[in-house]
């Protein structure tokens, strides 16, 4: 059994529960209401299940690990095999995380991130990239100085997931059950680990009324660096693409309305991943994301969290913008959506942005 952290409670739960279903033992970081509520009444996480109605509900007191939670101030990290970093980049510089980061670091663990937001630690392991002028893409570059780059992997955060509307904080519904791809680290001894839990979830079976069932949402090990860059395309062609000059739209039309424009979005963004070190076959071709984009109805948790007054988000669509400008590339299209985000942070009392302006 192994014991793992997880800073986020909410997208951190969907793999904590998959984590305690394989029979390892999992402490998710939360605020202090959330956490006496998840030690009280459990997670309770909803997967679609292919060939059956409805979802199935798994209940973390019923499973053969366990789940429990903590606010960061109470958390020793010393003890634990893995960090798994499942928050948005900016809540990582808030009072009580920082500090549980700082702890974090100093230990040494290996550190999973969970994030669309590649950590610093991690783009540092890719060669030609100049980090540190990536700094305005984040909310504090230097929160992660203390990281040792080889013990920090990304993996790319597919599953999508939410806390359905009037449901307490301990619920969370999968939405696209896909997997969570996951780049190796330097050191092969904590690859190895991130490969057994893997195998553990894999043989995982969830009974409901006699029935064995084998649910969705999977960790897979990958032997590239640069698997988790899949996304960023994704990230580019419809997340991004959400936030509009008059309001929001959901996936699916940021996607499908324009097809050709999202093509050639896409196909420049899974280039720009190319030249940095990405292989063809660590990439996904725009047919199978644009088949999956049909089922995305509602808009990104980007372009949510802007309509609803947000001050600060994950800006990959910046660093994709920043990259690019490293390489003597751009595109008008991700110029637009970097342009319309800061309108929408400007709107919203960005301080950085208004201190540019």
């Amino acid at each position: 059994m192994s014991s793992i952290l997880i800073l986020g409670a909410s997208y951190g739960s969907l793999l904590a529960t998959r984590l305690a279903q394989a029979g390892h033992a999992v402490c998710l970081v939360c605020t202090a209401s959330t956490r006496d509520l998840i030690n009280r009444e459990g997670t309770r996480v909803r997967f679609p299940v292919k060939g059956r109605a409805g979802l199935v509900e798994v209940d973390s007191r019923t499973l053969a690990g366990s789940i429990v939670a903590a606010t960061p101030e109470d958390v020793q990290p010393a003890g634990f095999d893995l960090a798994v970093l499942a928050m948005q980049e900016s809540q990582y510089g808030e009072q009580g995380v920082l500090q549980l980061m700082q702890r974090v670091a100093r230990t040494g663990i290996p550190c999973l991130a969970l994030m669309n937001m590649p950590p610093p630690p991690f783009l540092r392991r890719i060669p030609g990239l100049d980090v540190a002028a990536l700094a305005d893409c984040f909310s504090d570059l230097r929160l992660w100085d203390q990281f040792v780059p080889g013990r920090v992997t990304l993996a790319s955060p597919d599953p999508q997931a939410f806390r359905p509307a009037d449901e307490p904080k301990n619920v969370l519904q999968v939405g696209l059950p896909t997997n969570f791809k996951c780049a190796p680290f330097e050191d092969e001894v904590h690859t190895a680990l991130l490969q057994r839990l893997a195998a553990d979830i894999e043989k995982t079976r969830f009974e409901v009324a006699g029935e064995s069932l084998e649910l969705p949402v999977k960790l897979k090990v990958h032997a590239s660096l640069f698997v988790p860059l899949a996304k960023w395309p994704m990230l580019l062609t419809g997340n991004y693409r959400c936030v509009g000059d008059d309001g929001i739209v959901p996936i699916a039309n940021a996607v499908h309305d324009d097809p050709a424009r999202s093509r050639e979005v896409y196909e420049w963004v899974a280039s720009l991943c190319r030249e940095v070190g990405a292989e063809p076959e660590d990439l996904v071709p725009y047919e199978k994301y644009a088949a999956a984009a049909t089922s995305l109805k509602k808009p990104s948790s980007a372009a949510r969290a802007l309509a609803a007054g947000a001050r600060r988000i994950e800006r990959v669509d910046l660093l994709v913008q920043s990259i690019a400008a490293q390489k003597g590339r751009s595109h008008p299209e991700v110029d637009a959506i970097v342009r319309r985000v800061d309108a929408a942070l400007l709107r919203n009392g960005d301080a950085r942005l208004r201190l540019a302006a």
